[in-house]
């Protein structure tokens, strides 16, 4: 009856290993090796009977092995042992920060999102400080198959207790039928976005909205949560437009890892093997009202390619991409962002707009070419975007006019 949880590596920051072993008398013992127990071994050794004791867990050696693991984390990592050794549906739940509860839009700016393992504690820590549109709590491809319990505990109780800094709060679950179950861990507590790996039908995005709508009607939890699909295969290239169109999907991604894999070629920075990919879709996503997401550029040593890569995405299309380093937002930002043209026109078009809504036209012209409401709504967030890089005082339209 021993069982372990979290990691103790040399890279391992942030985090602690756990060891537990029942006994039948004795009562609790804990033992802590810590550099920071001095501070905080009060502390500790308080959570750890707060955690024991909700699990009804009377006797039991502990041992703690923490390398600066925040609450959050040490809480996840004691229920992970726990239920290895304790055949429990109760959950330990941390104090909900009021920032978390709060919901997304559906077609708010995701124009960078950064990938952070999900059972990788110290990447989540200052996520927010590099400013992201997005945050991605992975538990696919960056959790091991062994470590996928304890890494949705972590992901829950980060979704929960550990401020972002208004980033979207993002989760991709694993791959279908699999992914299902990583939705009790993340539906109940708030998530905005769900990401889902190797989408290939709408079939898929209505399970995955049905197990959603179940879990909401079970635990009261009422905020909409998105659906970013991603399209991974040659099949979920051709499946792209009713995978868009489905329920609660505000947004079309595409991973060029596995598409390329699964096309049996080579990623390349240029792109051209998957240009027919990534047209189509930009196609089915603006076909379908959504955004259009590109894939993470994996050279994050190499920035010139990384820019490079950028314009040609915005060229066809795309509103955002994917980030794996901190390093990358930056440039994925200033290459995304409106150019002085995009915010000239931009600025006329709403200009012309307002102009003619006052005067209670009902048809409006800018040269040669009508505008109707969705050229309006474009013009409209380029120049928030512009606004938001700092190119365009929020105050344009009254500067303008003196």
């Amino acid at each position: 009856m021993i069982a372990t949880a979290g990691n103790n590596g040399e890279k391992d920051r942030s985090d602690c290993l756990v060891t537990i072993e029942l006994a039948q008398s004795g009562g609790v013992r804990i033992e802590v090796k810590s550099k920071v127990k001095a501070l905080f071994g009060e502390q500790i050794e308080s959570l750890c009977h707060s955690v024991l004791a909700h699990f009804s867990i009377q006797h039991a050696i502990l041992k703690i092995e923490d390398k600066g693991a925040l609450p959050f984390v040490m809480a996840a990592r004691l229920e992970a042992a726990i239920k290895q050794v304790v055949d429990s549906k109760l959950q330990y739940l941390p104090e909900m920060l009021p920032e978390n509860s709060k919901p997304s839009l559906a077609d708010q700016p995701r124009i960078s999102r950064l990938y952070l393992p999900g059972n990788t504690p110290s990447m989540m820590l200052n996520a927010g400080i590099h400013k992201p549109n997005g945050v991605i709590l992975d538990l696919e491809d960056s959790v091991a198959v062994h470590k996928k319990n304890e890494a949705r505990l972590l992901v829950r109780n980060a979704l929960r207790s550990h401020s972002f800094m208004s980033a979207e709060r993002m989760v991709r679950i694993n791959q279908l039928p699999m992914g299902l179950i990583d939705l009790d861990y993340v539906v109940p507590h708030h998530v905005n976005l769900i990401l889902v790996p190797k989408c290939e039908s709408a079939a898929q995005i209505h399970s995955i909205n049905e197990k959603i709508k179940a879990i909401q009607k079970e635990s009261g939890a009422k905020n909409p949560i998105w659906l970013m699909p991603i399209i991974e295969s040659a099949l979920g290239v051709v499946k792209s437009y009713e995978i868009a169109q489905a329920d609660n999907v505000v947004a079309l991604a595409i991973g060029l890892e596995d598409y390329t894999a699964d096309l049996g070629v080579s990623r390349t920075n240029e792109g051209l093997e998957s240009l027919f990919a990534r047209s189509q879709v930009v196609n089915s996503s603006k076909a379908a009202g959504i955004q259009a997401i590109d894939s993470v550029f994996s050279d994050v040593g190499n920035n010139i390619a990384l820019m490079e890569n950028v314009k040609a995405s915005k060229a066809l299309g795309f509103e955002g991409m994917g980030c794996i380093h901190p390093r990358q937002i930056p440039i994925v930002h200033e290459n995304f962002a409106p150019e002085e043209k995009e915010i000239a026109l931009a600025k006329r078009i709403v200009t012309v707009y307002n102009i003619a809504t006052e005067k209670g036209l009902g048809a409006v012209s800018l040269g040669t070419k009508m505008i109707d409401a969705p050229v309006v709504k474009r013009a409209l967030r380029t120049i928030d975007q512009a606004i938001a890089f700092g190119r365009l005082d929020k105050n344009w339209s009254e500067l303008e006019s003196e």
